[in-house]
């Protein structure tokens, strides 16, 4: 019985050394090599055994992975300072941009100031400003215009009836003339006549 245990304890012995020679010289799997490190631990975890709460994995996969992992971090570290130099980048072409933005609006407004703008004897004055005043003074001078213009039909229509008066009252004169010259020549033939008569008659 003793002899059956020590054989079966030797054979284990053999199957376990000869299980870590074949371990330990087994070949690293593709998928620690090409996959992805998501994939990487995804193959781990359906390959390794948990055993009271331990997992039992490869010394090379372990190294691998390692290796693999640090290869990662090295990679997002240079690809994270390069978007961080990118950024700076762009954070200074933003801030020339809204630098030559501001100067852009400014150069706008002041040319869109001068635009509205006129110099009159030597002031600046805004356009609707400048078009309302001339506007205002236009339909003053056309006011004062048509002002002028009634005042001059209407004394034009005095005139024309003051004329007219006058010539009635030079005719009413030139009648009143005639008729007393006629009267006075009248009187003096009839005086001359009474005088001739008492003379006659003497």
């Amino acid at each position: 019985m003793k002899q059956l245990q020590v054989r079966c304890f030797l054979i284990i012995t053999v199957v376990i050394v000869t299980a870590m020679k074949v371990t330990g010289q087994a070949v690293m799997p593709d998928e620690l090599i090409k996959n992805p490190l998501k994939e990487q631990l995804k193959y781990l975890e359906g390959r390794t055994i948990i055993y009271e709460n331990y997992r039992a994995i490869r010394e090379d996969m372990f190294q691998k992975l390692k290796s693999n992992v640090n290869d990662s971090l090295s990679a997002a570290d240079k690809k994270i300072a390069g978007l961080k130099k990118t950024a700076s980048e762009l954070n200074l072409s933003l801030d020339s941009l809204r630098a030559n933005l501001q100067l852009t609006k400014t150069s706008l407004e002041e040319m869109t100031r001068t635009k509205n703008s006129l110099k009159v004897i030597g002031l600046i004055v805004n356009k609707d400003t400048y078009n309302g005043i001339m506007w205002t003074i236009l339909g003053g001078l056309v006011a004062l215009l048509l002002l002028g213009f009634l005042v001059f039909q209407r004394n034009l229509s005095t005139t024309s009836n003051t004329k007219k008066e006058f010539q009635e009252l030079k005719n009413e004169f030139e009648a009143y003339r005639k008729t007393t010259r006629e009267a006075r020549e009248k009187l003096t033939m009839d005086h001359f006549n009474e005088i001739k008569r008492l003379k006659g008659g003497g």
